[in-house]
């Protein structure tokens, strides 16, 4: 079995590969990078109960990723760069070989995938830390997935201003529940889910349109989502009004969360 970690800047996510297929993703939180996936990997081995020689390989990527040395409980380790485990992790989930991967961290990287080539092409500062900051700001809630449920109870209508709000007529190529201005309706009575759902709409519309920019600019037609913001039941009907509006594909991947750490697993594989 290979190992897949990805050492994010909170949480580390973990993944067994063997045999083509992945085996028990898992989260954990710890704030030491060493200690988080270390932690990660005894966590891992208890709950699948497998043992140290079980495994081949770890396959450490994201911003912790330097700080792991050569070994780590006596494993070798083998240091995937985060971009190429992003953009390996994304097509490798969706079965597509050429792409445009949005990842959803608490910033958003995008790269190109083209044929088994990954290059960077950007990203931008609105991600899962947007997020959680105009979360905690707006209605003080910063747990992710009480986010995320409050998200999918929630309605735009006294949020967001949109087309239909503004207009009479029937525009084409744009909906009347396209957004016309983020929070620009903000009723008084709006309730804590309403506005979960409109900071997950803001996020999810912004990283959706910079990838849009991206696949122009590329050649690209399909758009692969992931991350742990993507996997938000919310965020797929954002990016499936967005398909609509730019004529492009948007596949959130499966086990969306914890893709770069499949990336990674699959890069020490080998596996095209």
């Amino acid at each position: 079995m290979i190992i897949g970690i990805d050492i994010g800047g909170s949480t580390t996510d973990i993944v067994g590969f063997e045999n083509g297929g992945i085996i028990f993703p898992l989260t954990v939180k710890a704030s030491d990078p060493v200690s988080s996936a270390a932690g990660a990997l005894g966590r891992y081995l208890v709950e699948t109960d497998r043992k140290l020689e079980n495994i081949s390989t770890l396959a450490v990527t994201g911003v912790g990723a330097g700080a792991v040395g050569d070994e780590l409980l006596g494993l070798p380790v083998l240091r995937v760069d985060e971009f190429r485990a992003i953009g390996r992790g994304g097509v490798f989930l969706t079965g597509v070989n050429q792409a445009v991967v949005a990842s959803l961290g608490t910033g958003t990287a995008i790269v190109e995938v083209d044929e088994g080539k990954i290059a960077h092409w950007g990203g931008s500062g609105v991600g899962g830390g947007t997020l959680i900051g105009l979360s905690k700001a707006l209605f003080g809630v910063s747990d992710i997935e009480v986010i995320a449920r409050k998200a999918a109870k929630g309605n735009l209508d006294k949020v967001d201003l949109r087309v239909g709000d503004i207009s009479t007529q029937v525009i084409p190529g744009l909906p009347p529940e396209t957004t016309a201005a983020n929070f620009a309706k903000m009723a008084d009575d709006a309730s804590h889910d309403d506005l979960a759902m409109a900071v997950v709409n803001l996020v999810c519309q912004t990283v959706g349109m910079i990838a849009a920019g991206a696949a122009g600019a590329t050649g690209k037609d399909t758009i692969v989502l992931i991350g742990k913001l993507a996997a938000f039941p919310a965020a797929e009907g954002v990016f499936k009004l967005l398909s609509t509006l730019n004529g492009l594909e948007y596949l959130i991947a499966p086990q969306a969360a914890f893709a770069t750490a499949v990336g990674a697993a699959v890069e020490a594989a080998g596996l095209e």
